[in-house]
């Protein structure tokens, strides 16, 4: 007799590079057991205020965010989007300077976002309004706002739309502690018990893994969700953030994920230091 089907919500971006990693669990190409994984597709922003409510098993978040449910959550070994000298990029219609944002009006993508505390701890102080991330370049063109923050494929194109670099987030993040800018995780809720969340821990990596080793297939499926993004570009972008640091952090990029929200803790945008607690995988 068949053990009894246990569901887990996985709460996850719809985006390309979100989908190649999640690409082995959503399509079975990995056994999982008595376990049926059940994805739920919205934006990171939604997912940020969804977690400090607990609802889904595992979801992904923005390290910023995970200061805020360290205490339900933990964050598993691998599916992180971590850049190395390169990150989200304020962009804007004008070539200013990186020493003018504070005097800008900038579109985020949400106050929770890692890119959104990245900002804040270079420049404390400046105007901005949250904006949907796939629009804000339009709200930029459209002179709603000074400049825009970017994290998504925008990194990759702004400059053909006639838009400037004022900062790259990652490049500054570099300069200044030589580490990678750490920008999301998954985490998995902590009254699931160690040895489930280990078993997912597995299974997570299992997906991450297969889909590297299985690039053509997993990019096919992920082109599902690349925004009219065509092939090449849609490979750029999930090279970018589906690498090395997402099948293991390494010691270095759990260093990044400390180290990113301990200065968001000394300059008081996060009320509190938090200490990254991670699942390990069996």
């Amino acid at each position: 007799m068949s053990e009894k089907t246990r569901t887990i919500t996985v709460a996850h971006s719809p985006d390309s590079d979100d989908a190649f990693m999640f690409y082995a669990l959503a399509t079975n190409k990995i056994d999982t057991g008595e376990l049926r994984f059940e994805h739920v597709l919205k934006d990171i922003q939604t997912l940020n205020e969804s977690a400090r409510r607990g609802e889904y098993d595992v979801t992904a978040i923005s390290f910023h965010a995970y200061a805020y449910i360290a205490d339900r959550y933990a964050l598993l070994p691998c599916g992180a989007s971590i850049g190395e000298r390169y990150g989200p990029i304020v962009v804007a219609r004008a070539p200013y300077a990186p020493e003018e944002i504070a005097r800008l009006k900038i579109a985020v993508p949400g106050t929770l976002t890692s890119a959104f505390l990245a900002l804040r701890i270079f420049c404390p102080a400046f105007e901005y309004e949250v904006i949907p991330f796939d629009q804000i370049i339009t709200a930029v063109q459209q002179e709603r706002c000074d400049a825009g923050l970017l994290i998504h494929e925008g990194q990759l194109f702004y400059q053909r739309l006639g838009l400037h670099k004022v900062l790259d987030l990652g490049e500054w993040w570099y300069e200044r502690t030589s580490l990678p800018l750490p920008m999301g995780g998954n985490a998995v809720r902590r009254d699931l018990g160690h040895d489930l969340m280990r078993r997912i821990a597995r299974y997570l990596r299992d997906s991450v893994r297969y889909a590297l080793d299985h690039r053509e297939d997993a990019l096919h499926y992920a082109m599902n969700f690349a925004r009219d993004m065509d092939e090449r570009l849609a490979d750029d972008f999930v090279r970018m953030w589906v690498n090395e640091w997402t099948l293991d952090y390494t010691e270095r990029g759990r260093e990044a994920v400390q180290r990113l929200l301990d200065e968001g803790a000394a300059r008081g945008i996060i009320p509190h230091r938090v200490r990254v607690e991670f699942v390990e995988a069996d």
